[in-house]
């Protein structure tokens, strides 16, 4: 599977894990130089609290983009360190 934003592969996997139709991508999957920690939090009612990225390629930004869960609940522990997108981010195989 492959993330792309601004005809750039910021994530690429084999290894993703699939929850609700988003593909979970593995922390170490991602190219890093892309993301920034975002300020925004979320709350998901069976897997937790969700952290998120913003995303920048080139020049464009899209807020909020990445998200992940730092400690999500017992039900969803195997997506920990792993990121999923949404907004402007297409994701393919």
């Amino acid at each position: 599977m492959k993330a792309i934003f601004n005809n750039s592969i910021i994530a690429e996997s084999n290894n993703t894990i699939e929850v609700e139709g988003n593909h979970y991508f593995p922390l170490e999957s991602l190219n890093i130089q892309y993301f920034k920690e975002s300020s925004h939090e979320s709350t998901c009612p069976w897997k937790g609290l969700a952290s998120y990225y913003d995303i920048e390629v080139n020049g464009k930004v899209s807020k909020d983009a990445g998200w992940y869960y730092k400690t999500p609940s017992e039900a969803a522990k195997q997506i920990k360190n792993h990121v999923a997108f949404w907004k402007d981010v297409t994701v393919s195989s």
